[in-house]
């Protein structure tokens, strides 16, 4: 341990050296009129990719490029250094005889880290690279703080998600991920668009935390005087407007749940979260399935993925089940059979299945069952459907069996992408189960829903029949990138502070 503390006693100084070097260039840059950060404007003419990508029709002709100094090679009276802009890299030949004497000495003075800018024609050295031979180079701005000594890998995830600007600088296909992040979202709000959904905004800050079952976080509001809630879901508000008479209408937005954090689960996450009137679960089914698979086919090229090691098909159509019926194909146990709270109390002490001492029903054990014996187990796409009306207060009973209700959920690779309901539109209905869900808080369980009167005042006025769904955005892109943290699909992941 001591000798682990001197060498980051060690690593501080020299960095401390460094810095103090660099800061001395500047002051010297200053002293001599020439302080980088009074240029406001930098007149660029291509990036690195397109001068790469076109270079037959740009071989000879002037370009003007700007990035980063990732590596230099002084030679004397020449040298050859690479910058990195958005798009990649490329080399520049760098000579004084082109430069002058002055400017030669000044780029020689640059540091890795700088940012510079550089005009002069396109051609190939003779390893057959494409370049650019150096007219003019221009300092943009003084890099005062050292990049990481082993820059082609900064390997610390802590310190990658902590200072995720050095992460793209040093990893630049780390980029890669947040394009494709973007290009995800793109094709979710192009297919919705063209069914004519709305895309809307809803409150954040909100007065009750409703539309599911989570912790939320508190803040308060000073000029109203009442503590307020970051919103775990959109649904309410959305289900409003459906009331209102918007037929379709989505948000993908922020959600807010003050939970554990896990390579599953960040504090603020995305979500998208759609209604449409007039439809059930299965035309939820039928939309999901196709948002997802129309989108990997868009940004991947391929429905057919492979996911930390687990080869998985996108290709539509995918397996649909009962909740009972997956429960019954992996474990035996049939809770057709099973008709009371003390049946299925027996059978999950039989089959090892924890039991929250506060969730003692059959429905409740049915989800227990569920959540520790098959979900794992549903690697291709996979919809379970019937959920047992106690952990659903927000959608349709069955009418064959009102224990159970109208809601899926999407499995993939063991994991939960997307709940759905044929959503609940009788509002006496609902009331009752706000009320239930009041017990259970009352009770101890703090993630359980809040009456939300105003909601069922809405649906007073008359919801129609209305199919919904929520699907979390993080973990699509995770899945479509192969990433096996939520914290490396998040640009600023949440961390606790070092200090």
């Amino acid at each position: 341990m001591d000798e682990q503390n001197n060498n980051n006693l060690e690593q501080e100084l020299d960095m401390n050296q460094l810095m103090k070097v660099r800061r001395e260039k500047l002051d010297k840059l200053r002293e001599e009129g020439k302080d980088p950060y009074k240029i406001t404007k930098f007149e660029r003419t291509h990036t690195s990719k397109e001068i790469v990508d076109n270079y037959d029709e740009l071989e000879g002709k002037d370009v003007t490029v700007a990035g980063r100094i990732m590596a230099k090679r002084i030679m004397g009276k020449a040298s050859f250094c690479h910058i990195q802009d958005s798009t990649g890299k490329i080399q520049s030949y760098v000579s004084i005889n082109d430069l002058g004497e002055e400017s030669y000495k000044q780029f020689k003075e640059d540091d890795i880290g700088d940012i510079i800018g550089i005009t002069g024609f396109v051609f190939k050295t003779r390893t057959g690279e494409i370049s650019i031979h150096a007219k003019e180079v221009t300092l943009l701005s003084k890099s005062l703080r050292p990049l990481p000594e082993k820059f082609h890998g900064l390997k610390d995830t802590d310190l990658r998600y902590r200072q995720r600007y050095v992460d793209l600088i040093v990893n630049p296909e780390v980029k890669d991920t947040f394009i494709k992040r973007t290009e995800i979202i793109k094709e979710i709000r192009r297919i919705l668009d063209e069914k004519q959904y709305i895309e809307v905004e809803t409150p954040i800050l909100n007065t009750i935390a409703g539309g599911a079952s989570a912790r939320p976080f508190i803040t308060h509001h000073n000029t109203l005087d009442i503590d307020m809630y970051l919103r775990i879901a959109t649904e309410l508000y959305l289900k409003r407007l459906i009331v209102g008479g918007f037929d379709r209408v989505y948000e993908i937005g922020r959600i807010f749940r003050n939970e554990g954090m896990d390579i599953k689960h960040n504090p603020e996450f995305t979500t998208i979260e759609l209604y449409q009137a007039y439809a059930n679960l299965e035309d939820m089914m039928n939309l999901t399935e196709e948002l997802v698979s129309k989108t990997a086919q868009k940004v991947l090229g391929t429905m057919k993925i492979t996911y930390q090691g687990q080869e998985i098909d996108l290709t539509p159509s995918w397996k649909r089940v009962t909740m009972i019926d997956a429960i019954k194909e992996v474990t035996g146990v049939d809770f057709n059979t099973i008709a009371t709270d003390e049946e299925a109390m027996e059978a999950a002490k039989k089959a090892g299945v924890p039991v929250d001492p506060i969730k003692t029903t059959r429905g409740d054990i049915i989800a227990a069952f569920f959540d520790e014996k098959v979900e794992e187990t549903l690697i291709q796409p996979t919809f379970i459907y019937e959920y047992p009306i106690e952990n659903s207060p927000l959608a349709k009973k069955m009418p064959e069996d009102e224990r159970m209700t109208q809601r899926f959920e999407l499995f993939i690779g063991g994991r939960e992408y997307a709940n759905a309901f044929s959503e609940l539109n009788d509002p006496i209905d609902q009331y009752e189960r706000f009320l239930n869900q009041v017990k259970q808080r009352e009770a101890g369980d703090d993630e359980a829903n809040m009456m939300d009167t105003d909601f069922v005042t809405a649906l007073e006025y008359g919801m129609p029949p209305t199919g919904g769904m929520g699907m979390g955005i993080d973990r699509l892109v995770m899945l479509l990138t192969d990433e096996a943290s939520i914290r490396d699909v998040l640009l600023f992941p949440t961390m606790k502070p070092l200090n």
